[in-house]
């Protein structure tokens, strides 16, 4: 239970660091709470009128629901419906004075009434700068009911006072600090396992100590895995070499052949393990561990499973293929419940300080994405992000997807929309940068994937280095 309990607030954090998904839940929640405590306030003061409730409901939810919106500001909300307020008061007694006297019995509204009403508030939320939408329905609401004009001003003022404080406080320290509370990448990822294969790259190696290096409890594990059948082999060698020395040694300590064997081959990977952590430790400086590992099954299933034993969050590997296509050791990376970044490296590159992400929807994948790139750039670095439409009218809506991803990191951040494939535009624009990030698409279902196969295995070559992200 506790496993399935841990499952579901992972994947509640995961929803949640959407945030369309964040947004919708924070109207769902927050604005039926202030309603009712506007509600209370109604019922024990004299001074707060039922009339502020359909004001005070849509532009709460405007508040929250667009939090950097045009709209979203305290002082238009507060001042927006105050002005609309009075304008309907002046609106009201203009009407009752000159245009059309009536009882309290008799109130019915003017036409010219409301036309006042409307045109005064719009000039003066206009020359106050204090644009609100809900500023005309305060103006309508007095005309409509003939309330007393004090109270329902006073009613205004005080209720938007209160969800403006409380906007306050929710967008500074919950919506603005939201990386903090709700991106795994920004509180994981520190434990960084690199499997050092033939071909490794030593770009492959610095670019994950550039990773971990960025948080205080970032650590490298150097990898180093070796066959069964290399460990037979070597002990046959022994035997057969070292005959009597093998005998006498397996007397005095009790070891078979095979421990031996297992002892001299880690010895002989470990001192290459030594001299990359060496120059690793002269460029960053960030903790290393060893592991040797024996490969009994597939390499990728080792990595994965040293991977667990060694509480290892992050895998960075170096991109391999066999006939142009990813190896099946790079495939079982990208299928693994571990996180993992596949490196491939186009000219050797130790440092990057422009980066290009590319983003199909704001979300976990694209705020890891976004974070490990600012842990790779220098002070000075550049991060942009950028997302492909195939048709000019889904635009807007990628624009918006851009800014509500971008607004939960403190380093600017460049948003670019192109029209077109992601590979034509990666193939047009990855001279300008030094890395490209994209995802795996591991988070598409199945039939997606078979109908349209994951970009990066769509992209030949590139002016730039690639980092693939997998989130397990």
């Amino acid at each position: 239970m506790r496993r399935v309990e841990r499952r579901e607030v992972r994947d509640l954090r995961s929803w949640l660091e959407d945030t369309e998904n964040l947004l919708h839940l924070t109207a769902l929640v927050i604005v039926p709470f202030l309603i009712g405590v506007v509600t209370w306030l109604s019922n024990v003061s004299p001074i707060v009128s039922f009339l502020v409730y359909p004001p005070l409901a849509s532009g709460a939810y405007t508040l929250f629901a667009d939090p950097e919106g045009r709209y979203s500001s305290p002082r238009k909300f507060v001042g927006g419906m105050t002005a609309g307020a009075i304008c309907g008061w002046i609106a009201l007694e203009v009407s009752a004075r000159f245009w059309y006297p009536t009882t309290p019995e008799q109130f019915h509204v003017h036409a010219g009434a409301a036309a006042l009403g409307i045109f005064l508030t719009g000039v003066a939320t206009w020359g106050l700068s204090l644009e609100e939408p809900t500023a005309f329905s305060t103006a309508l609401l007095v005309l409509v009911t003939g309330a007393e004009r004090l109270t329902y001003v006073g009613g205004i003022v005080v209720s938007s006072l209160l969800i403006a404080g409380v906007f306050l406080l929710w967008r500074r320290n919950v919506y603005h600090e939201r990386a903090r509370y709700l991106f795994r990448s920004t509180q994981s990822d520190d434990q960084i396992l690199v499997p050092i294969r033939d071909d490794t790259d030593e770009s492959v190696v610095l670019f994950a100590a550039r990773l971990a290096s960025a948080h205080d409890a970032g650590k490298i594990v150097l990898m180093r895995t070796v066959r069964s059948e290399t460990i037979e082999e070597t002990a046959a060698a022994l035997e057969a070499t070292d005959g009597e020395a093998i005998t006498e040694d397996r007397e005095e300590s009790s070891e078979p052949v095979t421990e031996l064997a297992e002892e001299r081959l880690t010895e002989e990977q470990l001192q290459d393990l030594e001299r990359l952590q060496d120059r690793i430790t002269s460029v960053v400086d960030v903790p290393c561990e060893f592991v040797v590992a024996v490969e009994d099954e597939s390499a990728g299933e080792t990595v994965l499973s040293t991977a667990k034993a060694e509480n290892c969050d992050l895998i960075v590997c170096g991109y391999e293929t066999e006939e142009e296509d990813p190896s099946p050791f790079v495939r079982t990376i990208l299928n693994g419940n571990t996180d993992a970044v596949v490196f491939r490296s186009s000219n050797g590159r130790t440092e990057w300080e422009r980066i290009l992400v590319m983003v199909r929807t704001s979300g976990e994948l694209a705020n890891a994405m976004l974070d490990f790139a600012h842990r790779l750039i220098p002070g000075d670095g550049t991060v942009s992000a950028c997302t492909c439409v195939s048709q000019q009218r889904d635009r807007r809506m990628a624009e918006i997807t851009l800014e509500n991803l971008i607004e939960s990191f403190p380093n600017p951040i460049e948003t670019r929309v192109a029209t077109g494939s992601v590979e034509k535009f990666l193939e047009r624009n990855t001279s300008l940068y030094d890395l490209a990030v994209i995802g795996a698409s591991t988070d598409r279902g199945a039939v997606s994937r078979f109908v349209s196969t994951p970009t990066f295995e769509r992209i030949q070559a590139v002016d730039c280095d690639l980092a693939i992200v997998h989130r397990g």
